[in-house]
């Protein structure tokens, strides 16, 4: 299943990068594969993400690990700003 997820950030684009590149054993575990990930020409403080997850169900349990979470928190996310939209295979 693919998906494109948005979030809003507040520690800048630079930090979230960072941090969101430092994940990729995390990602790995719940079967989060990266397709494309940036923001906006002119926002830097809205992130887009596109993954291919296995399921919903992993994605939320990824969500949930607390190495994921301290990622996200230290990157600024603001997560009542997540919006994500599934993509027809």
């Amino acid at each position: 299943m693919k998906i494109i997820m948005s979030v809003e950030i507040s520690e800048g684009y630079a930090r979230w990068k960072e941090l969101f590149e430092s994940a990729v054993d995390a990602r790995e575990k719940y079967g989060v594969k990266v397709l494309a990930y940036g923001h906006p020409k002119d926002n830097e403080n809205k992130v887009y993400q596109v993954l291919e997850i296995e399921s919903m169900e992993r994605m939320q349990e990824a969500l949930k690990d607390p190495e994921i979470a301290k990622a996200r928190t230290e990157a600024g996310v603001k997560l009542d700003t997540q919006e994500v939209v599934f993509l027809v295979e």
